[in-house]
Parts: C-alpha cells; sequence; structure tokens
C-alpha cells in the first residue's frame, strides 16, 4: 500500500495511475488522513505470475544473446 497526500499525488498522478493498474493499492490523504483509494476500473483477471509464459516460446535466433556490431564498446 501506497499512501501520498494530495500535493505529491497532483505531481506524480501518471506513477500513481500506473502502479493502482499494476493491482498496488494507492491511498490519497489530506492532512494526513485517508480521502480515497485510487483503483483501476477493471481488475486484472488474475494475479500475474512469474514463468506462467514457460513453453510459449516458439522460436529464438540463434544470434539472440550476440552483441550487435558496433556496440562491443558498451559492453
Amino acid at each position: 500500500m501506497s499512501k501520498f497526500n494530495i500535493a505529491e499525488a497532483k505531481a506524480n498522478f501518471s506513477r500513481l495511475v500506473r502502479k493502482a493498474m499494476l493491482g498496488e493499492e494507492v491511498i490519497i490523504a489530506k492532512d494526513n488522513k485517508p480521502v480515497l483509494r485510487l483503483v483501476p476500473l477493471d481488475q486484472p483477471k488474475r494475479p500475474r505470475e512469474p514463468g506462467s509464459g514457460k513453453g510459449q516460446i516458439l522460436y529464438i535466433a540463434p544470434d539472440f544473446d550476440a552483441t550487435p556490431k558496433g556496440f562491443d564498446d558498451y559492453v
């Protein structure tokens, strides 16, 4: 749960919306008293789980992990 006062919420509204859409509870307070909860209209169908896409990748290029030409100085 994240708690923000109105001024913080106003300054970071896009970030708070993103958090709420990912399922995090976002509380907005006035004078340190909770006044509202930011929630998405559509709830996620189910919680995201690590590894839920296992076995769904059909093809990976043989040079997937290779460093692209011209990027050797960055590695």
